[in-house]
């Protein structure tokens, strides 16, 4: 991976010449700490009585069970 540093490589399958087969490795890796640009801060909370629709197709987002209004019931297993 680009900009990680390899600190372990574990051989989990070997590389097989005859079969012309690459090998499988399992690698430990240090990935630099990622620095998070700060969120803009949005308008009022959306109100769970009533979903508001999508102002169009593209902008659509998952409905919540809360925003819903439906019951969710687990049945036990048997």
């Amino acid at each position: 991976m680009e900009g990680c540093t390899i600190l372990e490589k574990r051989v989990v399958i070997p590389p097989d010449e005859v079969e012309r087969r690459r090998g499988v490795y399992d690698y430990e890796v240090e990935v630099p700490p990622v620095v998070e640009k700060p969120r803009p801060v949005r308008g009022a909370a959306r109100s769970t009585a009533a979903p508001s629709r999508p102002a169009t197709p593209d902008s659509y987002t998952r409905t919540t069970p809360d925003e819903m209004g439906s019951v969710i019931r687990r049945i036990p297993p048997r």
